[in-house]
């Protein structure tokens, strides 16, 4: 008989708010270590932490973008636990009433196929600090400044079957949380991070023991992480042996996992109501003002694209995926006189330039309305494709605009009728023989032997002839020989 997989993911955003959850400390990322921890966010004796209110209001957004239920009163517990990089010595959540209630995400798979994904709940809570391991020899060191970031903890049930469900519905949640603006995705900076439930068990038994495998920041990294864990868990139960209920840690860079401690359950964190903060009462107003507020969401947003800009299904789908990508895509597109080209441009050579220089779009060195201006210059016959390769590239490089780089290399496009006639007849002329074995082949040849003088007349032309009058004039040329 087959195996059946069962996954739930615990997703951990941090929020973009500008301090922290409980104290005023920057959230920003990249700061030299420990330059951001303040007496709060170490629990120091004689402190008393205060909530961020917009920490909330990015939650609610949340819950309201998933069809949750919004807890009209939330309350903060302990949970109790050592970590190197948790200076408190617990981390201050949410478990009994936890801000977000039940909701729903429906994911679509690469047959088409849309499933529903039902989400337990989600809460706030604070993140921990970080502990590096690079750079010291026979010793971990500390970095506090994470310490008190806010993150919404997105806990979902184990409705997920398989890898490719769990990488649907993972980035379907990015793309509702930076849609929404309340994170930035940044997976590589920590800023979203997946807790992996994996489980087997035989068609129609009881759901099976399970393990955790944490901190995934990489679709791909989840993606493998799922594979070689129910591989794993598979040949453990066919040899006999039984699962071990506990988390795992797994490296993307060796592609390794490993066990890191047995699995705790809840009475071992010794949870109980933080002395320090009250129970925290949300408003029916303060929650409606929020929806009215809400911007427009990924699934709205790719029905538009596909209505307003005629887009294909696949098009659209990676285009409002991301607020950011959606956003430069219809700032390009006012100006660049050409839909089609746009979206090629930017899920093509922007693209690839970006994977390779491990960019989001909101960084590119190339702005959208320098690539519509370049697009324009194509569509208007200023530049032929192959040119606009050599003036994406300078473009990257910062050496200004599409109308600056054309005018300073002297990439203008020969356009001229007369101008592509004599070039073409000049060809003509020093290719007898070609020009002999063409008018003798048969028309399923011709097409290869056409491309040869079109070749040439390129390479004449320096690259600067209309590619489609070169053809137009070429063949009413060859067409009229005897």
């Amino acid at each position: 008989m087959e195996w059946e997989t069962v996954i739930g993911l615990e997703v951990h955003a941090q929020l973009a708010t500008k301090s922290k959850i409980f104290s005023g400390s920057s959230t920003t990322f990249g700061a030299e270590p420990n330059i951001q921890a303040s007496a709060l966010d170490l629990a120091m004796p004689g402190t008393l932490p205060t909530p961020n209110e917009e920490a909330f209001r990015y939650a609610i957004m949340f819950g309201l973008a998933i069809g949750a239920k919004i807890a009209k009163t939330s309350v903060f517990e302990r949970k109790n636990y050592f970590y190197p990089d948790l200076p408190k010595g617990y981390q201050t959540t949410q478990l009994e009433k936890p801000i977000v209630g039940s909701g729903k995400i429906e994911i679509e798979l690469s047959s088409g196929a849309k499933k529903t994904i039902r989400i337990h709940h989600a809460h706030l809570e604070e993140d921990a600090g970080k502990s590096l391991h690079e750079d010291f020899e026979d010793m971990t060191g500390v970095d506090l400044n994470r310490a008190g970031t806010p993150l919404i903890e997105i806990v979902s049930e184990p409705d997920i079957s398989n890898a490719e469900e769990a990488i649907a519905f993972a980035k379907k949640l990015h793309s509702i949380v930076t849609s929404l603006g309340i994170c930035d995705g940044e997976m590589s900076q920590g800023s979203m991070r997946f807790d992996v439930n994996i489980s087997i068990r035989r068609p129609g038994e009881d759901l099976g023991t399970r393990t955790e495998t944490k901190n995934l920041n990489s679709f791909k990294f989840m993606e493998d992480a799922i594979s070689m864990e129910v591989e794993r868990q598979i040949y453990l139960i066919e040899d006999g042996e039984k699962i071990i209920q506990e988390t795992r840690l797994y490296n993307g860079d060796t592609k390794e996992s490993r066990s890191l401690r047995s699995k705790e359950e809840a009475n071992d964190y010794r949870y109980f109501p933080c002395p320090d903060l009250l129970p925290v009462v949300i408003e029916d107003d303060y929650i409606e003002k929020i929806r009215k507020s809400l911007p427009e969401l990924p699934d709205a947003r790719y029905h538009r694209f596909i209505q307003q800009y005629e887009l294909s299904a696949y098009d659209a789908s990676i285009l409002s995926s991301d607020r950011a990508i959606g956003q430069y895509f219809e700032t390009a597109v006012k100006t660049s006189g050409d839909i089609k080209l746009t979206v090629n441009w930017i899920l093509g050579g922007l693209s690839a330039r970006l994977n390779d220089a491990n960019l989001l779009i909101n960084l590119s060195p190339v702005k959208a309305e320098q690539l519509a201006g370049m697009i324009f210059r194509i569509h208007d016959g200023t530049i032929s494709g192959k040119m606009a390769k050599q003036v994406f590239d300078a473009m990257w490089s910062g050496d200004g605009d599409a109308d600056t780089i054309i005018k300073a290399r002297g990439l203008k496009q020969v356009s001229d009728d007369k101008a592509i006639e004599v070039l073409v007849n000049e060809v003509l002329a020093g290719n007898p023989t070609q020009v002999s074995e063409f008018c003798k082949a048969e028309e399923t040849k011709r097409s290869k032997m056409l491309g040869y003088f079109v070749g040439q007349i390129m390479k004449a032309s320096k690259g600067q002839a209309n590619p489609k009058q070169v053809n137009d004039i070429l063949l009413q040329k060859l067409n009229g020989l005897p």
